[in-house]
C-alpha cells in the first residue's frame, strides 16, 4: 500500500457518518482532537522503538503514519504536497536545509 492509496482511504472513510468510522468520528472532533491523537501514537511507537521489539514497532509505526495522514487530512494537506517538500529538500543536505529552517 502507498501512502496515496492510503490517503484515499481515509478521504473514504471521512465522508462516512462519525457512528459508522473511526476516521470520521475523530475528524468530526475537530483539527486539536486529531493531532493529540498523532501524538499519543507518535509516543506509543517511541516507547517501542526504545524497548527494541521489532514487531510492537512495526504496529505501533502503521498506526503514526495513519495517524498522519488523517491530521493532514483534518487540514486539509495533501500527501502530494508533503512528497513534494521532502523532494525539493533532496536538492540540498539535511544540514543545509535545517541551516536554512533556522535562519
Amino acid at each position: 500500500m502507498t501512502l496515496e492509496e492510503l490517503e484515499a482511504i481515509i478521504a473514504t472513510r471521512a465522508a462516512a457518518s462519525p457512528s459508522e468510522s473511526w476516521t470520521a468520528k475523530l475528524l468530526s472532533q475537530g483539527p486539536e482532537k486529531v493531532a493529540e491523537k498523532f501524538g499519543e501514537e507518535a509516543v506509543e511507537a517511541i516507547i517501542e522503538a526504545v524497548k527494541g521489539d521489532k514487531d510492537p514497532l512495526t504496529s505501533e509505526a502503521a498506526d503514526v503514519l495513519f495517524h498522519l495522514l488523517v491530521m493532514l487530512k483534518s487540514r486539509d494537506v495533501a500527501v502530494a504536497d508533503v512528497m513534494a517538500e521532502l523532494a525539493r529538500r533532496q536538492s540540498q543536505s539535511g544540514l543545509a536545509e535545517k541551516a536554512n529552517r533556522n535562519s
